[in-house]
């Protein structure tokens, strides 16, 4: 059966860092696409970080360009979201979304972090708080 558990969340002062994790099971991470995706209460959910997992192209947010950075470990099947400098509008429950599709046209992390994974599977979400 399919899984995606984040960890990694916490309480952090401005101008820290954080390393969030999503551990898949199930599933070989050597195809698709998978991402970081937040959530404030009212506001639209945001994709911060896609990555093609076959191409290892990149999207991210313009609000965290610079400041975060995705990657995965195959021997771990494990995607990572590295968040320095950190801000209190980062705060949030981040969210690990994977599209199994294997067919991944041009620009299509953009689009998976625009519109969320296409087959729909998700974590359980791992909170973010960013406060002095």
């Amino acid at each position: 059966q399919l899984q995606l558990v984040e960890s990694g969340g916490g309480l952090v002062q401005p101008e820290g860092s954080l390393r969030l994790s999503c551990t898949v099971s199930g599933f070989a991470l050597d195809y698709g696409s998978i991402g970081w995706f937040r959530q404030v209460p009212g506001i639209e959910r945001e994709g911060i970080s896609c990555l093609n997992l076959r191409d290892e192209s990149v999207y991210y947010a313009d609000s965290v360009q610079g400041r975060f950075s995705i990657s995965k470990d195959n021997t771990k099947n494990t995607v990572y979201l590295q968040m320095n400098s950190l801000k209190t509008e980062d705060s949030g429950v981040y969210y690990c979304g994977l599209d199994t599709g294997r067919t991944a046209p041009p620009g299509h992390v953009r689009a998976m972090c625009a519109l969320g994974p296409r087959t729909n599977h998700w974590g359980q979400g791992t909170q973010v708080s960013v406060s002095s």
